[in-house]
């Protein structure tokens, strides 16, 4: 789907706390997310891809991403809204987000619709991690409120 970018218009879009860690996995990194509630655990692993390929704490909202992503059950709805989130980091502006709140989290009928506020990727502000070439459904997991995801570096 195609992300509409918008001004933040006062959306509180600080930097959440960590509920995330990366985990080593032959040859590439597990992301294990989670939180309070189930909706929580897929925010954080969204917040976590941006902060594996910058340091989150240099970048500010200066941009709202205006994402959707539906599945077939709760693990292809992780994996297609963290691709999406990923697609906006790979494609103009080249966005890092720094938070996300999901504003539509239906897990009947797996869909998403989330605010994802952030900054358009600069070498000269942001510092390099490590690119993310992929999402991947290798062990992906997700559980009442923490989701495990491999993703491929």
């Amino acid at each position: 789907m195609d992300a509409q970018i918008v001004d933040p218009e006062g959306d509180d879009l600080d930097l959440p706390p960590v509920k995330y860690e990366y985990l080593d996995h032959t040859a590439d990194v597990q992301i294990h997310a989670w939180g309070e509630t189930l909706k929580e655990a897929f925010e954080q692993a969204a917040i976590a891809l941006g902060g594996y390929m910058t340091n989150l704490d240099t970048v500010k909202v200066e941009k709202v991403a205006l994402l959707e992503a539906e599945g077939e059950d709760l693990v292809s709805l992780l994996y297609k809204w963290l691709d999406e989130v990923l697609f906006l980091f790979c494609a103009e502006p080249f966005l890092v987000i720094r938070n996300v709140i999901i504003t539509e989290f239906d897990e009947t009928n797996f869909k998403i619709k989330a605010r994802c506020g952030g900054e358009a990727f600069d070498l000269n502000k942001h510092p390099q991690g490590t690119e993310i070439k992929a999402i991947t459904y290798s062990n992906m997991q997700v559980h009442d409120k923490e989701v495990f995801v491999i993703i491929d570096i």
